[in-house]
């Protein structure tokens, strides 16, 4: 996964360990596990925390980060993802995912074809209400508990970004067919001679999503579009920021570095988190001078975020603005022979 050496054993590490959340397990819960097994590891005063929640039956990427990386988690909560799921079509639910009870049903089924047209109404910029079931706070309670708690609940319309949407898991070859529950119906009168009209009872979408957007608000919205009802039955994150699921490991892969496996084994180093913006190397009277706030000018690179650097050690997350460097985000990482 990644050649990262970490300090000497017992000092505090700083990097991200990407956790391949499983089906039920909260994001809180998944902050604790790493927690524990940091604990057991030797590394009880690791400061700890996620990179975006996942509700309870997502899974997928979620980025969890040790040390002077937690100060990059709220970039990452705005960084942009891609998910993978499946629209069950026929029956909405509570909360727009198949915990919660049915409210409305259709026994209309959408055509493939209509489904294929109208993702492309579903990209770019939209207007999207989140679900009544989440996180949000309306009059500083949080949205679910008022729904759980019967009372009704209005949430604004907010602005969120669709980057693509396209039918199918992202595999490709044979490994999913875009639409796995798809079923056939016949046309009433066969001499009319168009081929038979293919319905979905379902059908796996990939969404490449901004900050904000909710997967199963947008679920709803494509299902009512379409005619008909629906909510989402399986959700999976594949990416977050510039993590990718081939990098996560597994909850039991996890829990072996608290029964004494090696911690480098796991853990992606702090600037992994910023592999979508450039390093900018700095000299050593330039890492000081980062490292004590002050500004540094007449640098010759374009305007922008860059990571700085000192002989591979992160120094601080900075912005360059007309040849001016500030510090966004220090850190503190030093090298062993400094």
């Amino acid at each position: 996964m990644t050649d990262t050496k970490l300090p000497p054993k017992f000092s505090a590490p700083n990097g991200w360990i990407l956790l391949d959340k499983p089906h039920g397990l909260g994001s809180t819960q998944a902050v604790a596990a790493v927690k524990r097994n940091l604990r057991e590891a030797g590394f009880a005063k690791t400061k700890v925390g996620h990179g975006g929640t996942l509700d309870p039956l997502a899974e997928g990427v979620l980025p969890i980060a040790l040390g002077e990386a937690t100060k990059l988690a709220g970039r990452m909560l705005d960084a942009s993802k891609i998910y993978e799921f499946t629209i069950q079509f026929g029956e909405e639910t509570s909360t727009l995912d198949s915990e919660g009870e049915v409210v409305q049903t259709s026994n209309q089924r959408p055509p493939m074809a209509a489904i294929t047209a109208i993702l492309e109404h579903f990209t770019g910029e939209i207007d999207q209400v989140p679900p009544k079931y989440s996180a949000l706070k309306v009059d500083g309670k949080r949205a679910y508990d008022l729904a759980r708690a019967g009372e009704e609940v209005e949430l604004k319309t907010r602005r969120v970004t669709i980057y693509s949407l396209t039918s199918g898991s992202g595999f490709s070859g044979d490994d999913m067919p875009y639409s796995t529950f798809a079923t056939t119906a016949t046309r009433p009168d066969p001499e009319i001679g168009h081929e038979p009209l293919e319905l979905a009872d379902a059908i796996t979408l990939t969404a490449y999503v901004s900050k904000g957007t909710y997967i199963r608000s947008l679920a709803r919205d494509i299902a009512r579009a379409l005619g008909t009802v629906g909510h989402v039955t399986s959700l999976r994150r594949t990416k977050a920021g510039p993590f990718l699921e081939n990098q996560a490991i597994s909850l039991d892969k996890l829990n072996e570095i608290g029964k004494g496996a090696p911690l480098e084994d796991v853990i992606l180093p702090l600037e992994a988190g910023l592999d979508d913006i450039p390093a900018l190397d700095l000299t050593s009277e330039q890492a000081a001078a980062v490292r004590q706030g002050r500004v540094l000018t007449g640098q010759p690179q374009a305007d922008g975020l860059y990571c700085a650097m000192h002989r591979n050690i992160p120094v601080a997350l900075v912005e360059l603005v007309g040849g001016t460097t500030k510090v966004v985000r220090g850190f503190n990482l030093h090298d062993v022979a400094e």
